[in-house]
């Protein structure tokens, strides 16, 4: 949804749409007439600026594209965009730290909204770095300067060369990726999704198994010996007011069954 280069009314009709909420339901969560939001959407009226924001928290429109509605409607954007370390994210900063270092001997990363890493524990780059030098591997797969996890994941030569149930993962993770870049209206972020996808589907068209289900699918690692199984829990920042702190997740990983958790145990004690 490029908000920038349509009006507010076919952008937020888009958001609707994509939410699959109807007119009413938008009217009722946002509490005003389904014919207000339906001249909304037909460009029969104009939008306040609180307007923008009250239908954009009805329909849990992240911060960076409710600013892309604000300027679509006539509006300047009020969601800061700050980078990790600047002064004011210094409790942000903080925080996330200690959920990383509270995590060990377990994997946590933090990563944006391209996947990119912003912070890992020592027990993250433990376990990307296990198939090898991992700033060779992410020469030699032509990475950018940062680290990015799903590429890592769904590249061919990288991490995916490990991971013995691809074929049930790929699947999954792909469409995640569908569902994240057409949530977003930055080309950019189309564009690097589009290139994932397309690694991600390499190899046939699998789909996952549907007999003998488990709770969570789990993340199998193989590298030589050693067999990995992991689930992973995402965490986001309860109300967010920056663009920064909106887009960071915390992916923990957990160990699925005891050789993995002891494995992980013995990595700590050998410090």
């Amino acid at each position: 949804m490029t908000a920038i280069a349509q009006d507010f009314s076919q952008v937020c009709r888009q958001w609707r749409q994509f939410r699959k909420l109807s007119q009413l339901e938008l009217a009722l969560a946002a509490n005003v007439s389904q014919r207000h939001v339906s001249w909304l959407e037909t460009g029969r009226s104009k939008p306040s600026r609180e307007m923008v924001i009250r239908l954009s928290e009805a329909m849990d429109v992240p911060l960076r594209e409710r600013n892309s509605l604000l300027k679509a409607a006539g509006f300047n954007a009020i969601y800061s965009e700050s980078r990790l370390e600047d002064p004011g994210m210094a409790s942000v900063l903080d925080a996330v730290e200690r959920m990383l270092s509270h995590h060990e001997p377990l994997p946590a990363l933090v990563v944006d909204r391209l996947w990119n890493i912003k912070r890992m524990n020592r027990a993250g780059e433990l376990m990307l770095g296990l198939g090898g030098d991992l700033a060779a591997l992410q020469k030699e797969i032509g990475f950018g300067d940062e680290l990015n996890i799903a590429l890592l994941s769904v590249h061919p030569e990288g991490l995916r060369r490990y991971i013995a149930n691809w074929n049930e993962l790929g699947p999954t993770f792909a469409r995640r990726l569908r569902v994240e870049a057409a949530a977003s209206g930055d080309p950019a972020v189309q564009s690097l999704f589009a290139r994932m996808i397309e690694l991600a589907d390499q190899g046939g068209d699998a789909t996952p198994a549907i007999h003998d289900l488990q709770p969570v699918l789990p993340l199998v690692l193989e590298v030589g010996d050693l067999r990995l199984k992991l689930f992973s829990v995402i965490s986001t920042l309860g109300t967010p007011q920056d663009v920064t702190a909106d887009e960071l997740r915390i992916e923990s990983f957990y160990p699925a069954d005891t050789q993995t958790a002891a494995f992980f145990e013995s990595m700590q004690q050998g410090d």
